[in-house]
């Protein structure tokens, strides 16, 4: 059963026991763990997991599951994402983001949507993907990121992922805005870096919002401070009336 900002006080009341899935619209500057230790804390449930990461920066549509919901992570994990991103053309960065250190700048060529929009149907389909050096993923047991931080480069396999959508969305003042659907395991990052080194400028995402995972859309999530609150407020009534 999912819950999002239209679930009523007796279901919040009994998801302990039976598991949920709560559409959350997480903030930026939050990490993805902030927002399950938010509800955890609320609810005071043993197992509380979301199924995708968001980094920091991003925000958009999270789906954290309780209770016995946590055995069906996976298989909204494995679900399509889609994605609205802003990518600034003529500068990199060492994470990739917003939040990363100036490595590079360069000047951007000539540009308009339709041209962009051609370079972009280049990642339409199949493709090979390298991921960022700040990433989750694990060489030799170790966390990406973490060797990254040290100032190491490591060597990331290429993962292959599908794009399904790239649409070019604007264009202005070496700002592109552009939404994605994509396979899991897609780093949003990775197609900006990529963009950039086709344009010969580089480039790095501005901001990153997630719209939707499979059918589930961010427009039917909740605020994670209003649903905590919420949460809280429930199980307090519910302890009154016992």
């Amino acid at each position: 059963m999912t819950a999002g900002k239209f679930f009523n006080t007796d279901e919040l009341r009994l998801f302990f026991d039976e598991g949920k899935v709560l559409l959350i619209d997480k903030p930026a500057g939050w990490t993805s763990f902030d927002v399950v230790n938010k509800i955890r804390f609320a609810c005071k449930a043993k197992r509380v997991g979301h199924a995708g990461t968001l980094d920091p920066f991003a925000t958009g549509l999270l789906i954290l599951c309780t209770g016995k919901a946590t055995k069906t992570i996976d298989t909204f994990s494995d679900l399509d994402k889609v994605y609205e991103a802003e990518f600034v053309l003529g500068k990199t960065t060492d994470t990739l983001d917003i939040e990363g250190r100036i490595t590079s700048e360069a000047p951007v060529p000539d540009l308009n949507k339709a041209v962009l929009q051609e370079i972009c149907n280049k990642s339409i389909g199949e493709i090979e993907q390298i991921p960022p050096q700040f990433a989750a993923i694990k060489i030799n047991g170790v966390p990406a990121y973490k060797m990254a931080r040290k100032g190491k480069t490591v060597d990331i396999k290429p993962r292959r992922i599908t794009i399904h959508a790239y649409h070019v969305l604007s264009y202005k003042e070496n700002i592109l805005r552009v939404m994605i659907e994509c396979s899991k395991g897609t780093y949003i990052r990775a197609l900006a870096r990529d963009l950039g080194n086709e344009l010969g400028c580089g480039a790095f995402v501005k901001s990153l919002r997630r719209l939707s995972i499979g059918a589930y859309s961010v427009e039917n999530s909740s605020d994670v401070l209003n649903m905590a609150e919420r949460i809280k407020q429930a199980l307090a009534t519910s302890a009154d009336k016992s």
